[in-house]
């Protein structure tokens, strides 16, 4: 067992998800490397200033621009998408993958709704299937409404919609591109190179899918995934194969203090977490350009280090993404992002982008600490983070007046 403090902790999970100690890549090649170094990346359709995926990916990687992460994923066929919990995938693990898929259609785990698809959509789905053998690519949009049964599903307002989705989470289709977001499919073996179109043991896709877990975590808890754990017994066969897992030597135990629970890390991230408690970071975190306490970094709302809470718990900061909440019970805003600042979130700010005239207007901004209001070195740090969001977002102007610290806000203006 490691033991380790609560800084060290942080900067290991951030690190690990290439947020800090600043950008390590660059371009259509560091997408692909950061894609895989986050291991999933959730896709979101919202586009309020720019959709959460994208934003994940400014915030890791430098001169990033938002269809670089289709390029790899669509183009160079290098990540694929799936799942109810919607996110990229290396290709690579498609055959772990392709055993989930199927345990969804068995009915050995996963979404009962994908079953009741099966049985009240028979029909659609077997037309489907010939659709797809004659062509090469189909959509939902291909299909009038006038010409489909109607139905209530938020997957869909058509049977025809719902019988894509059936297949393509299945396995029988995948996602040859996307237009304006949605889907073009196409067969599995006209997008997947065929030797990845099998299936892994029951056995070593549970193995793998702890294994990814606990990397994108980089310090998790598991009693169950639920992406493996839906057969039997979940709660002991999940215990016995992390003791497996342990004896072997691929997962380690993990004590942070202050923390209550045990956390599991990957073995192989054992010296890394030695070399941060002793005060050296490891050589390939170095920043191409600069660090996050000289230029701070914008978290995107579902982004792997502070949604779901774990922002309360590692950084103190209690951040929701107030997105869905009713316009009344929202304490902040509608699409307000955590500022990260060196190794700690600091501040946050609702914003919106105004296309017509091209201006990207900062709607509020909060200070956890009110004293960095007037420190230089945080002013110079958040109007540098400011001007290159600025230029992801493709905006010609900001507008800053709604920041209440003079010197935040006349930094950022002029920057």
């Amino acid at each position: 067992m490691l033991t380790i403090d609560i800084d060290t902790a942080r900067r290991f999970i951030l690190g690990r998800q290439g947020l800090w100690p600043g950008r390590r890549w660059r371009g259509t090649q560091g997408t692909e490397q950061a894609m895989r170094a986050i291991e999933y990346l959730q896709l979101d359709p919202l586009q309020i200033i720019a959709r959460s995926h994208d934003i994940t990916l400014h915030s890791r990687v430098l001169d990033y621009k938002p269809d670089m992460w289709e390029t790899v994923t669509y183009k160079q066929r290098k990540f694929f998408d799936w799942g109810g919990w919607l996110a990229a995938r290396p290709m690579d693990e498609l055959p772990y993958w392709r055993t989930v898929m199927h345990r969804e259609r068995d009915g050995n785990y996963g979404d009962s709704r994908i079953r009741l698809t099966a049985r009240e959509h028979a029909d659609a789905i077997a037309e489907m299937r010939v659709i797809l053998q004659e062509r090469d690519l189909v959509s939902n949009r291909d299909f009038e409404m006038s010409t489909r049964t109607r139905t209530d599903s938020y997957r869909g307002r058509k049977d025809s919609a719902l019988a894509l989705y059936y297949l393509w989470r299945t396995g029988e289709v995948m996602t040859h591109h996307r237009e304006r977001f949605e889907r073009v499919y196409a067969l599995t073996e006209k997008v997947a190179p065929a030797h990845l179109i099998r299936e892994r043991s029951e056995a070593e896709t549970d193995r793998f899918l702890i294994k990814k877990e606990v990397s994108c975590s980089g310090l998790a808890r598991i009693k169950r995934t639920s992406e493996s754990w839906g057969r039997g017994e979940p709660d002991r066969a999940a215990k016995k194969m992390l003791e497996e897992m342990l004896s072997d030597g691929e997962l380690i135990e993990v004590q942070v203090e202050g923390w209550k629970a045990m956390h599991l890390a990957l073995a192989s991230d054992a010296s890394t977490l030695h070399d941060l408690s002793a005060g050296s970071i490891p050589k390939d975190w170095t920043p191409l350009e600069t660090t996050t306490t000289e230029e701070a970094l914008f978290l995107a709302p579902l982004d792997q280090v502070s949604a779901r809470g774990r922002a309360k718990v590692l950084f103190g900061f209690d951040y929701v993404w107030e997105v869905y909440k009713p316009a009344h019970l929202r304490k902040f805003g509608y699409y307000t992002l955590p500022v990260l600042w060196g190794d700690r979130l600091v501040a946050r700010f609702d914003s919106k982008f105004d296309r017509p005239t091209g201006t990207f207007v900062v709607l509020g901004f909060w200070l956890e600490d009110a004293a960095l209001g007037k420190d230089e070195a945080f002013a110079e740090a958040l109007a540098r983070g400011f001007a290159r969001f600025v230029t992801f977002l493709g905006a010609s102007k900001l507008d800053a007046k709604a920041i209440r610290e003079p010197l935040l806000r006349r930094r950022i203006s002029s920057s």
